[in-house]
């Protein structure tokens, strides 16, 4: 039996969680000093905590190794199999041909005012791609289609990252905030969904702040104050049906469909109002962005039947999970399989308390969101196969499952990424090294409030992923939160949803973003850097003074 210990090293806990720190640092020195790639830098970190689990705190190679095999197996499932078949879904629209009307149907709601395009397209369309791929997809798609507005290539690069940060907490289909549930649920699958239910709502307290903000900062960067005087009306449209909505679904209906929601009540709200508001001085606006002349819109093209079966897979989507959350649940979860995992469980391992640290591994392969973006992914392609239009949508059946492979094999190294952090996150949570660092980071007292976001954007900044940010640092958020003192009134989920709100934030200078960004601009990564480093640092702030507030006088406002 092994029972992990809060200060292994020398009695000292500062010094035992100093050296619990080396993976974490590992794993940041591989992919910033050493330029290494994602799934090596995992790797290397991973048996460098194994190594710190069995030497600093005396916990045997075979529980370190089965620690690692478990996180591993819930890296596969549910977390990448949610995200693969996210991004499946997303292709389907794409090999329909369908994805190219909805981009047709952008530039006719805009009225030909590219400020409002731009912003449509990057934060109304982003989200789409956020809730359902993630992992990139939004900047490299989004960033195509600002440039072919005309765009200039830095200015695309800065406003589709900068519009990539507010969905990115609940995409896709709420991951990342899966992962936090899930990574202080002990194991117990039905712990993990209410965890992740109640950080959803937390988050659904902050992120449509941060919602509410982005679309005004996407104009002014585009056309600075005058820009905002011509679209301030439309801007706030989309900012308070956005933040509106995200409130709405991470509180009352289901987070995973957050970004669903939010995005399409946002786009329907704009396309309404775009019906009795025209933009002013577009003319105008052009020549000050350096902009080609206006060319015909595509509207004359576009027809009521092709818009409609351009929206109707996300409304597919919507009404699956809407369906699922309709007394199914239950019924899904009572077909889990429970194994407890070999070597580990049964009281092989405990954690400081003395408690099983979640050593039953849940298979719950039909209660996973992935399973329910699958049978949507299936109802979306009979129904584009019955609306062709003369063969010029066509789709198989065939084909959208031999699309199932080239997703896997397009996200072979990304899935991997995620698993070898899982693995890393379940070794140094079962060892007590995240335990360990949590509690001498308890001592910070009230600091320790704006010290969480940046925890947060630390790990997403270097991993490029929230979900494997909130894999690293959710069991050290919670554990540190539970012990400080300063904090005894407050529910350490709320640390849960900073931890995940920080990594929000991070998502435009981390090097994966930057690196996508830089391939669909032509733009030099650092050239990209200079201009989002500031607005994340900025936005960051921010958010450390709200959870500071929500953890303070604003408590009363947290569900």
């Amino acid at each position: 039996m092994f029972q992990a210990t809060l200060d292994p090293i020398a009695g000292s806990l500062g010094l035992s969680a100093l050296v619990a720190c080396v993976p974490l640092l590992t794993f940041f020195v591989m992919l910033l000093g050493v330029k290494a790639r994602a799934h090596v830098s995992a790797i290397v970190a991973l048996c460098v905590a194994v190594i710190v689990a069995c030497v600093g705190f005396q916990m045997p190679l075979h529980l370190a190794v089965a620690s690692a095999t478990q996180g591993a197996a819930f890296g596969a499932i549910p977390i990448v199999f949610i995200i693969l078949m996210a991004v499946w879904f997303y292709q389907v629209t794409v090999v329909s041909g369908r994805a190219d009307d909805l981009r047709a149907f952008f530039d006719v709601v805009g009225a030909g005012d590219v400020r409002i395009q731009a912003m449509m397209i990057a934060f109304c369309f982003g989200a789409l791609l956020e809730a359902l791929a993630g992992f990139g997809a939004p900047v490299a798609i989004t960033a195509t289609m600002i440039l072919a507005l005309g765009v200039k290539p830095r200015k695309a690069a800065l406003v589709v990252l900068l519009a990539n940060t507010a969905p990115v907490a609940f995409g896709p289909v709420g991951t990342p905030i899966t992962t936090a549930g899930a990574m202080v649920s002990g194991g117990d699958a039905s712990v993990a969904v209410q965890t992740a239910q109640h950080v959803a709502a937390i988050a659904g307290h902050q992120a449509p702040v941060l919602a509410f903000v982005v679309p005004i900062l996407l104009i002014i960067i585009l056309d600075g104050a005058r820009g905002l005087r011509d679209c301030w009306a439309p801007t706030l449209v989309v900012s308070a049906s956005f933040a509106l909505a995200q409130w709405w679904c991470s509180n009352h209906f289901a987070y995973e469909l957050t970004d669903v929601v939010a995005s399409l009540f946002s786009l329907g709200a704009i396309v309404v109002f775009m019906r009795v508001w025209k933009p002013k001085n577009v003319a105008a606006a052009r020549v000050r962005l350096g902009l080609p002349e206006q060319v015909a819109r595509a509207e004359s093209q576009l027809t009521a039947q092709r818009t409609v079966m351009a929206l109707v897979p996300y409304l597919i989507i919507v009404i699956v999970f809407s369906i699922g959350k309709l007394g199914i649940p239950g019924l899904l979860s009572s077909v889990d399989i429970k194994i407890p995992w070999p070597l580990i469980s049964g009281g092989a391992v405990l954690n400081a308390a003395g408690a099983d640290p979640g050593t039953t591994f849940t298979l719950g392969l039909l209660s996973t969101p992935g399973t329910s973006i699958l049978v949507a992914g299936i109802i979306t392609t009979l129904v584009l196969m019955l609306f062709t239009e003369n063969g010029r949508y066509s789709i198989t059946l065939g084909a959208a499952i031999r699309e199932i492979g080239a997703t896997v094999y397009r996200m072979r190294f990304s899935a991997l990424t995620i698993v070898l952090v899982l693995a890393l996150a379940y070794v140094m949570n079962f060892s007590g090294q995240t335990m360990s660092i949590g509690q001498f980071l308890a001592g910070s007292g009230p600091a320790f409030a704006f010290i969480s976001p940046v925890l947060g954007w630390v790990g997403t900044a270097v991993t490029g992923s929230d979900t494997s940010s909130n894999a690293l640092f959710a069991s050290l958020q919670y554990s540190a939160a539970q012990a400080n003192p300063t904090f005894s009134g407050i529910t350490p989920d709320l640390f849960l949803a900073a931890n995940t709100m920080g990594g929000v934030i991070a998502k435009m200078v981390s090097p994966q973003s930057l690196a996508i960004a830089a391939v669909a601009t032509q733009v030099r990564e650092a050239d990209i850097m200079k201009s989002t480093l500031p607005w994340s640092i900025g936005l960051l702030a921010g958010l450390s003074c709200l959870v500071a507030l929500q953890a303070g006088p604003l408590s009363f406002i947290l569900p």
